[in-house]
């Protein structure tokens, strides 16, 4: 159930619902995204993990309007960035998990109307994110994850780390609004662990073009491996605890 809609210091047009621990950002926003309405940031009221999910309302085909997702990807990223300390190595593993110093921290989500067309405009769209902050637990989390604090973040309020999120969505959304998301895609590609003789593109429908030199262009597909997020703990259903 939600706590209120008015817990964050969130620029225009976002408004927040907050959920109690237990909840469920990602579900609670896709259960009753077409009532919440573009720019309702749902996130819950937890300390050891940022977890918020927005709704987006697109203006295009799904087709292209999935490309929403790299924006709220440069968001979560761009976030961490202001956050972290000198020379930190950050990561995306694409297509939505992010890493720090080598370990996993969490990642982004993504989700549109089940049998939405993709020459259709779907009534809504949502990006979710989830972000491990602490090990509440005490004890070392999987060899493969690590938390902000053990980057050397320091203490993370949530609530602000979400609003911060929100105002970098925001400035991800004007550079593509005012024509430029190649300079969104760029940013996005640049946090891609780098490849000897690999070039790396965006396709104006999501998919990731990958270039060898000497080799044909390989494409990987943006639907699919939205459907499965490559980073969410199947006993959990999140990150580990």
């Amino acid at each position: 159930m939600p706590l209120s809609s008015d817990a964050l210091d969130l620029p225009p047009p976002f408004r927040s619902v907050a959920l109690r621990e237990v909840g469920d950002a990602f579900a609670h926003a896709l259960a009753h995204a077409g009532s919440l309405g573009a720019g309702a940031l749902v996130f819950v009221g937890r300390c050891d993990v940022a977890e918020f999910s927005v709704v987006l309302e697109p203006e295009e085909p799904l087709i292209g309007a999935r490309r929403a997702f790299y924006a709220g990807m440069v968001a979560l990223v761009d976030t961490l960035a202001a956050l972290a300390p000198p020379e930190t190595p950050l990561a995306v593993v694409w297509p939505d998990a992010v890493r720090i110093g080598g370990g996993l921290v969490g990642g982004g989500r993504f989700a549109w109307p089940q049998g939405a067309g993709e020459q259709a405009t779907p009534d809504w769209l949502v990006f979710g994110a989830t972000i491990r902050l602490v090990s509440i637990s005490g004890e070392a989390l999987r060899r493969q994850w690590t938390t902000l604090e053990d980057e050397g973040f320091g203490a993370i309020d949530v609530e602000r780390f979400v609003a911060a999120f929100a105002r970098h969505l925001m400035a991800a959304f004007d550079c593509w609004h005012d024509g430029d998301f190649a300079s969104l895609a760029r940013d996005y590609l640049a946090r891609l662990p780098r490849e000897r003789g690999v070039r790396h593109a965006i396709e104006p429908n999501g998919d990731l073009r990958i270039e060898r030199l000497g080799k044909p262009a390989a494409h990987l597909d943006l639907r699919s491996a939205l459907e499965a997020p490559s980073w969410l703990d199947p006993a959990t259903g999140g990150p580990p605890q």
